[in-house]
């Protein structure tokens, strides 16, 4: 019994010390170089305008190493271009969640979110990004033009056409007795 206290401290101390190491980030430059490789062939490929496969090297490399923020961004970045703005925004969330202060990464949700019609999220992603740069950084101003636009307006759909033709009746059917 009188090695209950000093038996409780100790052990509170190494759940303490334990527990440090789990909440620590993880620098860019620790992340597995396999995982970057790919990253580095799905910014090649997006650049040479093949999505598909650039959107397959970045999930690739996120399965082998799901801290490279890099990869989040540049799947959201071929995302949007490929007209997806909800998945751009969760891959952004993504990589805000390993670095909240990315300031592509805001602006780059911040644009999806103005392709989804959320203009007033994406203003309070403009006002993070303003406080985050000193001066006015390129993010800053893309985002800014991008609210100023506004959201694209919706494509109409094109309707079917509603007449439906004149049914067709035999007047030699009705007239023959059965």
């Amino acid at each position: 019994m009188r090695f209950a206290a000093p038996a409780f401290a100790l052990s509170l101390a190494f759940a303490t010390v334990s527990s440090v190491g789990y909440g620590k980030r993880v620098a860019d430059d620790q992340i597995n170089p396999y995982s970057m490789a790919l990253t580095k062939i799905g910014i090649e490929e997006a650049a040479a305008g093949r999505l598909e496969p650039a959107t397959d090297a970045f999930e690739s490399a996120l399965a082998v190493d799901p801290r490279n923020r890099a990869a989040y961004v540049e799947l959201a970045s071929v995302a949007k271009k490929q007209g997806l703005p909800g998945k751009a925004i969760r891959m952004y969330r993504e990589a805000l969640a390993i670095e909240p202060n990315d300031v592509i990464a805001l602006s780059g949700q911040g644009e999806a979110l103005v392709m989804r019609g959320a203009v007033t999220k994406a203003k309070e992603n403009l006002a993070r990004i303003e406080k985050l740069c000193v001066t006015a950084c390129p993010e800053q101003t893309r985002l800014a033009s991008a609210i100023a636009k506004g959201p694209a307006p919706e494509q109409p759909v094109a309707a079917a056409d509603t007449k439906l033709p004149a049914p067709v009746t035999s007047q030699s059917d009705a007239s023959k007795p059965n």
